[in-house]
């Protein structure tokens, strides 16, 4: 049974910071496609940030692009969401997600695996 789980999310000011974190149950993010989706009230869900855990390789939206960075700790098995200079626009639920291999990093939501999502609020 693989199991993702989201947390570290918050109400942080404008301008604040954050750091997600996705820690996995029988599933080892090395050398695995990961990502970070959000989803608005009303609104279709997002791909922000992906990558493949066995490169450098990193996939970023153009709205997060600069503010945003995603990466991995191999040892705790555990990707993370590091969102800085935090806009009111980006107040969501966010998800993590992941796929083995044969894949690639995308920012489409067909991936096998999810988390429950963790809220984000940024207030004005």
């Amino acid at each position: 049974q693989v199991q993702l789980v989201e947390s570290g999310g918050g109400s942080v000011q404008a301008g604040g910071s954050l750091r997600l974190s996705c820690a996995a149950s029988g599933f080892t993010y090395s050398s695995n496609c990961v990502a970070w989706f959000r989803q608005a009230p009303g609104k279709k869900r997002e791909g922000v940030a992906a990558k493949y855990t066995g490169a450098l390789n990193t996939i970023y939206a153009d709205s997060v692009k600069g503010r945003f960075t995603i990466s991995q700790n191999d040892a705790k098995n555990t990707v993370y969401l590091q969102m800085s200079n935090l806009k009111p626009e980006d107040t969501a639920m966010y998800y993590c997600a992941a796929e083995p291999p044969p894949c690639a990093p995308r920012l489409t939501t067909k991936y096998n695996y999810w988390g429950q999502g963790t809220q984000v609020t940024v207030s004005s």
